[in-house]
């Protein structure tokens, strides 16, 4: 048995066949072949499948595929349109990236923040990355990240 979806994937239309048990992580690692989006802990704690779901940040190992009926998602595959989003150059020209893993998860969790708050405080990203685990960077880096990516959007 398959759920036929339609929904909005990185401003695009989508139309796909998915077993009723998959969940967005599955759906887009699997299905769609999307790998920018990563598998962390499959329990929702570490933030590296984190996508943003008609704007606001999801983790994707959580969420039913099912639940994208008629939505938006976005994934990291998404931001990219003439060369890197401005939240990607921000974190390659701050070194913000060691290992990648995290990264993905980082940036669609910075772009939810600045996306409602384009003047964020280093308090503000803290808390929006809260969720977002990293284990190479030590966050000083990435904070600057999206504070200069910000910055350079004004």
């Amino acid at each position: 048995m398959t759920l036929t979806l339609d929904f909005t994937l990185n401003g695009r239309p989508c139309r796909v066949d998915t077993p009723p048990h998959w969940t967005v992580l599955d759906l887009v690692r699997d299905g769609l072949a999307l790998s920018g989006t990563k598998d962390g802990c499959g329990e929702g704690v570490c933030g590296a499948c984190t996508v943003l779901l008609d704007g606001s940040p999801i983790r994707a190992c959580l969420v039913l595929a099912a639940r994208l009926a008629g939505r938006s998602l976005l994934t990291i595959e998404g931001l990219e349109r003439d060369g890197l989003d401005p939240l990607q150059d921000a974190f390659v020209r701050r070194g913000a990236a060691q290992c990648g893993f995290c990264t993905p998860g980082m940036i669609l969790a910075a772009r939810a923040l600045l996306s409602v708050n384009p003047s964020p405080t280093d308090h503000d990203v803290r808390e929006a990355l809260a969720g977002n685990l990293c284990r190479c960077t030590g966050y000083v880096k990435v904070i600057e990240a999206v504070l200069a990516a910000a910055t350079d959007a004004r």
